[in-house]
């Protein structure tokens, strides 16, 4: 990073300096930590849409170019060379690992897998039809109160065992919510299966016969971790920073993070997909909701396509393409009625006129649903796929925050536009 320049302001008639900031990659930065002090004004940003809320060595993405690096690497080489738990390696550590530091590391993480056993009894409290990600929620906030010999967050170690904690616990606490919300026994880890394998385990098998993991499906699954581990600062990772920021400690802010998530317009969007297409329900429908999809008086919306950061395409899409197909192939599923539907919709938006000017392509939320799905995984614990893959992104932008020497407690300003200063006046003189 080098702040070789200037840039300067005229405000109100007075010129002002402030120097502008260059990464690695991406636009330059003016830094205007100092425009109050110097001009008694702030800036407004809302939704941040301009605003550089940190420095970072994490995760880039170029919207233009459709680019993702994690640590500098291309999302696509990652998923073709490396499983999930060398991608979580390279986030938290900033390289990949040699063959002994990926043993090493497999095994830390196998042997945090458990939970303490009287967790269990918190999965009682709720509902049976409780949605997971309210589980989670509350599950995930509750670890504090069991493993509480760890949160010295300026002890390093304090930190890494913290880490490893959280991403070998996820699988096991996602993996529970779904059994409790089935009905059906909970199945403890076990060591012999890699992390994903470990994951399909518990979610799917039962004490009734030994589960034998898919090697097709497990590369699936453990791809779709690895697309969605880190996404720079979205709303989840800046909850998670900005719950940080306060010092909480770590389960807090991950439970923070995963309350976010929840919303539709983040972690939501691949449910949203899944609802979408059984609305449509059929092939012979696709022409009507694509009509009513380019009607703007029409409150129908096509779910999957498109995104706020990639303006051309989204990498991670055409990794997850290809899986879905590995996927349908594998369990014969090709003539699916949903996986037909989505397929005709694939071709329209990339064929027709209209969204391939607006740039409406899939993306991965499109099909890793479909996935998901074929996969066997509700639609309700999608998001809680996608909260034990981030966790392993929120922790290691959580440990750059807290290692950062010029981290400060986050504190937005506002344009405040409500009523001006005025007396309360006596009961019986209101209006």
């Amino acid at each position: 990073m080098s702040t070789e320049r200037n840039a300067t302001l005229t405000v109100d008639g007075q010129t002002v300096d402030f120097p502008v900031m260059t990464g690695t990659h991406g636009n330059d930065v003016i830094d205007i930590r100092t425009l109050g002090a110097k001009t008694g004004l702030f800036t407004y940003d809302s939704g941040f849409l301009s605003t550089a809320s940190c420095k970072s060595t994490v995760t880039f993405i170029d919207g233009d170019k459709g680019e993702l690096l994690y640590r500098g690497y291309p999302i696509e080489q990652l998923a073709e060379h490396c499983n999930f738990l060398e991608v979580a390696y390279l986030l938290k550590n900033g390289e990949l690992p040699n063959a002994t530091q990926k043993l090493d590391f497999e095994t830390t993480i196998k042997n945090h897998t458990m939970l303490h056993d009287q967790m269990t009894k918190f999965y009682s409290g709720f509902r049976r039809d409780a949605h997971p990600m309210a589980v989670m929620v509350g599950v995930v906030g509750a670890l504090s109160a069991f493993y509480h010999d760890a949160l010295d967050l300026q002890d390093a170690e304090h930190r890494n065992v913290s880490f490893n904690r959280l991403v070998a616990k996820l699988p096991t606490i996602v993996a529970m919510a779904y059994k409790y919300n089935t009905g059906q026994p909970f199945m403890y880890p076990r060591n012999d299966l890699s992390y994903t394998a470990n994951f399909m385990h518990m979610m799917f098998g039962t004490p009734c016969e030994e589960y034998k993991p898919n090697p097709v499906l497990v590369h699936a699954l453990d791809t779709i971790f690895t697309l969605h581990a880190d996404h720079e600062q979205n709303a989840s990772t800046s909850t998670v920073r900005l719950a940080g920021s306060s010092g909480a400690n770590p389960f807090a802010c991950i439970s923070a993070g995963i309350a976010c998530l929840w919303g539709p317009s983040h972690g939501g969007a691949n449910e949203a997909c899944l609802q979408m297409l059984e609305e449509i329900g059929d092939v012979s429908k696709v022409g009507e909701y694509i009509t009513r999809a380019k009607d703007k008086s029409d409150s129908f919306k096509l779910m999957g396509f498109g995104h706020r950061v990639y303006k051309n395409f989204d990498p991670r899409a055409k990794l997850m393409r290809k899986v879905c197909y590995d996927v349908l192939t594998e369990l014969g599923l090709e003539n699916d009625r949903l996986f037909k539907l989505a397929m005709e919709l694939e071709k329209i938006a990339l064929e027709d006129q209209y969204f391939v000017e607006k740039k409406l392509y899939p993306n991965v939320d499109f099909y890793s649903g479909i996935v998901q799905k074929a996969l066997g995984i509700p639609t309700s614990m999608f998001t809680c796929i996608f909260a034990l893959a981030r966790t392993v992104g929120w922790m290691t932008q959580w440990e750059e925050m807290m290692t950062d020497p010029e981290y400060k407690i986050g504190r937005p300003r506002q344009l405040y536009v409500g009523a001006a200063r005025r007396d309360v006046v006596a009961i019986d003189q209101r209006a």
